[in-house]
């Protein structure tokens, strides 16, 4: 084992940590049955990691970016309306910038965990493709904040993920 190197006076620390956490109070509620699961909060570049776990089935939402978005399936699987492929477990996804999709799960599926890269921007859109809400990465840190709070992991308790 080498010895350690201390960081330059600047650097930014590493992040480990346990993707799929034992303690369900990490998981964010995002909508009924959708919770997310920060990874990274990255406010410099304006993007985020997260797990995106759903536990029903139906249409989650319909949205856009404004830049590139990079899945990988972990359990389950999900689609969109707008195209003919289903993302399955073990599948990487790329999602060019600009597409308006809506995610949708399928009947049968008990529980879809899915990594999330977002670069930029989600923006939710109406059935015309007009913009009728967004998140990004000051918003995720709002709901992890609220979130981490109510559950008694503390505010600070987001700070690790933050970028």
């Amino acid at each position: 084992m080498s010895p350690s190197v201390p960081l330059p006076s600047l650097a930014i620390s590493d992040l480990v940590t346990t993707a799929m956490p034992d303690d369900e109070r990490v998981w964010v509620p995002q909508a009924e049955n959708v919770w997310f699961r920060p990874l990274l909060l990255n406010t410099v570049a304006g993007e985020w990691v997260n797990l995106l776990r759903v536990r029903r089935s139906g249409v989650l939402s319909r949205h856009r970016h404004p830049a590139p978005v990079y899945g990988y399936v972990i359990r389950g699987s999900w689609r969109y309306l707008e195209h003919d492929w289903v993302a399955r477990e073990g599948d990487f996804v790329f999602e060019p910038p600009g597409e308006v999709h809506t995610l949708v799960c399928d009947e049968g599926v008990e529980e879809m965990v899915t990594l999330f890269h977002v670069c930029g921007a989600l923006i939710y859109c109406d059935e015309e493709g007009g913009a009728v809400g967004y998140d990004d990465v000051h918003t995720k840190i709002d709901l992890c904040r609220r979130h981490y709070e109510e559950v008694g992991l503390g505010a600070d308790y987001l700070k690790q993920f933050i970028r």
